[in-house]
């Protein structure tokens, strides 16, 4: 099952338009609100999300991405 992480800038709607095949969980869900990026992209690793959805156009220039095990989708909102 592919599990994809839904950052906390986005919609919570968004975790519903997935289908069969998925497992969708937000920041919310993890209990990890406010958590810095970096802390955040360890905890992603650790859970072993294959993706994370966020619209955050930062995120890539802020944090060393070379060190994830999970893609990344950024949203332009």
């Amino acid at each position: 099952m592919i599990k994809i992480l839904i950052d906390e800038n986005l919609p919570l709607k968004l975790k519903f338009r997935f289908g069969n095949g998925f497992e969708v969980l937000t920041i919310n869900d993890m209990g990890w609100n406010a958590k810095k990026n970096g802390e955040l992209l360890k905890l992603i690793n650790f859970e072993a999300f294959h993706f994370l959805i966020t619209s955050d156009k930062n995120i890539e220039y802020q944090q060393n991405l070379e060190l994830i095990n999970f893609k990344l989708v950024i949203i332009n909102s």
